[in-house]
């Protein structure tokens, strides 16, 4: 592991928990470290650039945790908080350019947009850390947003088999089994 991933790991953990301390919400603690483990599984299985991906997931949603720009378009203004922190850290411009991309095109509708493994990677982790996570989904239906109980389970429902669906096809192939069980457990 290197110096600019324990350094950027910090920042963001830091940053995390002055958005927690006014928003009441822990992007590190909740859903990023749940990205990085399950990005790091798939580059070792698909043999992606590690350092990249875990780098990649670390900042996906970094202009959440900071705060900056709409939350929208946090891929957009993420891959420019991506360039400005590696850029200070000195990272190898090479390898920035392809952290900048796991950044941009972590989202579903960046899927065509997506030309490398590392990109994949992130991507899928972004959603596959939704399943590590299924008590939030009910904490956002439910507590954020209000919702009634058969509001919440469709809510969350349709949240897990659009984000089931978003996944590239090789990782599909290893969710399948877990998100049958989760569908059928949750929601029969």
């Amino acid at each position: 592991m290197s110096n600019i991933v324990d350094s950027i790991r910090e920042n963001i953990i830091r940053q995390s928990k002055i958005y927690e301390e006014k928003n009441g919400y822990n992007y590190y603690e909740n859903h990023i470290k749940y990205v990085v483990k399950n990005a790091l599984e798939l580059a070792e299985k698909y043999g992606a650039d590690i350092e990249v991906v875990e780098l990649g997931a670390l900042l996906h949603d970094s202009a959440a945790v900071y705060e900056y720009g709409p939350i929208e378009e946090h891929n957009v203004y993420g891959e420019k908080l991506a360039d400005k922190m590696l850029s200070d850290l000195n990272y190898d411009e090479t390898k920035k350019e392809l952290v900048k991309k796991c950044v941009l095109n972590h989202r579903s509708s960046t899927k065509l947009n997506r030309n490398t493994i590392e990109e994949k990677c992130v991507a899928d982790a972004d959603v596959i850390a939704h399943f590590d996570r299924i008590p939030d989904l009910f904490s956002l239906a439910y507590h954020d947003r209000g919702m009634t109980i058969l509001e919440g389970a469709n809510y969350v429902k349709g949240k897990l088999e659009r984000d089931f669906n978003k996944l590239s096809d090789e990782s599909k192939v290893l969710l399948k089994d877990r998100y049958e069980n989760i569908m059928k457990v949750l929601f029969n």
